[in-house]
């Protein structure tokens, strides 16, 4: 008997769906009933019906998928196939045709399933392993360790008494990197092993979605960095140049933690030891500005008296570093939007990420759009807490706290300290401050609260650079805030 129009319809959306999905994962095979039942759909098919199966069959390989069209249009993307290509050596087109190889044999629960073991491997967990793996200390440099009461703070951020307590206003003439050269630098050859793992990376990338925007980053070329002055100069990168490279040391680290290994190829290759990590003119030492932000509060019949409000973010999973961390907020990249020279201010990307993550300014986030404005921070375009904070001096107070070399991927740490001393500000604007897609979560902490601040020390989900510039402000802010702020002493050292 032959199949009804309806049975044999489901049957060929079933079958349709079966072939699209081995067209998508080429290595898959059917299962015997699987199979069977497409033989049988056939053998009882009449030529029409043969004819319309061949046409949606066509139909479903043919259209491409969301993660397809990304890798055949999205121009971040093509420009890290492209600096992949070149770097590996390989012929204009080997990068997108093996991660698309990489790609189809990728299981995503898989990758979900190894983002909870991540998970579980805590800030402690990865201080510990690079302690073991560097040793502690070379000369006068070594890693960041805090107490505060009872509580011992361990980091695997590599510092120096000079690096600390630096009390420098983000402005003018104390804020004074200077970068001589806009074109980015040459850059290493990859070896077959640093070639895969970033064929692998970009795979995982297109897979879990996770947003990757190539734009300029300034790498770190050499600092004159002490109390009240910060200095040096900057060089230019690709931002995939170090998605593709450095950046993938944190996932190695993590994956060996996890797995009680100590090897970790990615490691060995760029940055080997101490001295490597401090000579940042040899290698890509890209990374960021994170601050503390503390804002003052007026008594309150529920809360008590007068504080500061601080800030404290889980970095949501589709950041590309850090992910699923506490961290301080705002937290970001040191790159420059449109003026290579000024933009190399650390305050200019302090304040440009303020208005970004904690004012909800999209069109200065370059993972959502193109950076057209001339002047994206010009006054004419600020955000209305942001114009008040700058209209008067004494509103708006930044600083940076500490510097450090994070040794989970060799990036520099300008860790800062925002106050808003004006309790006019958070009852005028409380209500609209609010992080942007790259937290998951938001939480406020008072600093009359000892019994919370110090419980939030302690919490294991940190990232190593958000410990360091939480208890770097954190002991500036005690020396400046006084009666709102109600915390034990932290005192910090370097590791013998």
């Amino acid at each position: 008997m032959r199949l009804s129009n309806e049975r044999f319809a489901e049957r060929l959306g079933i079958a349709a769906r079966t072939v699209a999905g081995w067209h998508q994962k080429p290595d898959l095979r059917p299962k015997s009933e699987m199979q069977q039942l497409l033989d049988t759909a056939l053998e009882q098919a009449t030529p029409a019906e043969r004819a319309r199966f061949a046409e949606h069959v066509g139909a479903a390989t043919s259209e491409p998928s969301p993660t397809d069209e990304r890798l055949a249009a999205d121009p971040h993307i093509g420009a890290a196939l492209e600096w992949l290509d070149k770097h590996a050596g390989w012929t204009p087109g080997t990068a997108r045709t093996a991660v698309a190889e990489r790609l189809a044999s990728l299981d995503v629960q898989d990758l979900h399933d190894r983002g909870t073991r991540r998970g579980w491997v805590s800030q402690r967990d990865t201080a510990d392993a690079l302690a073991t793996y560097y040793g502690s200390r070379l000369a006068d440099h070594g890693l960041f360790t805090a107490r505060c009461g009872d509580l011992a703070v361990n980091t695997s951020v590599l510092t120096c008494a000079d690096w600390l307590d630096l009390d420098c206003e983000l402005r003018p003439p104390h804020d004074a990197f200077r970068v001589p050269k806009a074109q980015p630098e040459a850059d290493l050859a990859l070896d077959e092993h640093a070639a895969g793992r970033a064929v692998q990376r970009l795979a995982e990338t297109l897979a879990m979605n996770t947003r990757l925007t190539d734009s300029p980053i300034y790498r770190l070329r050499d600092t004159d960095i002490r109390e009240h002055h910060l200095g040096g100069t900057f060089g230019m990168a690709q931002f995939v140049h170090y998605a593709l490279t450095v950046d993938l040391l944190e996932g190695e680290l993590v994956d060996a933690v996890a797995a009680s290994s100590t090897t970790m190829p990615l490691r060995d290759r760029y940055l080997p030891d101490l001295r490597s990590a401090l000579d940042t003119s040899s290698r890509l030492a890209a990374g960021g500005v994170l601050a503390l932000t503390a804002i003052a509060r007026p008594a309150d019949p529920y809360r008590g008296e007068a504080d500061y409000l601080l800030l404290v973010q889980e970095r949501s999973g589709n950041v590309l570093n850090a992910a699923r961390r506490l961290a301080v907020i705002p937290k970001g990249f040191h790159q420059p939007l449109t003026d290579v020279r000024r933009d190399a201010q650390i305050g200019m990307t302090l304040r440009r990420e303020m208005e970004e993550e904690l004012f909800g300014r999209p069109d200065i986030d370059n993972t959502l759009t193109e950076q057209l404005a001339a002047d994206p921070l010009h006054p004419t375009r600020l955000t209305e807490p942001m114009r008040w904070l700058m209209a008067e001096p004494h509103r708006l107070r930044m600083e940076c706290t500490g510097f450090g070399l994070n040794l989970v991927s060799g990036n520099y740490e300008f860790a800062s300290l925002i106050v808003i001393d004006d309790e006019e500000f958070w009852e005028r604007y409380g209500g609209v401050v609010e992080a942007n897609w790259e937290s998951a979560t938001l939480r406020q902490y008072s600093t009359t609260d000892t019994e919370l601040v110090t419980e939030l020390l302690s919490d294991v989900a940190w990232s190593n650079e958000g410990l360091f510039a939480m208890t770097q402000g954190l002991r500036r802010l005690a020396q400046i805030g006084g009666e709102r702020v109600k915390l034990p002493e932290i005192e910090w050292e370097i590791s013998q």
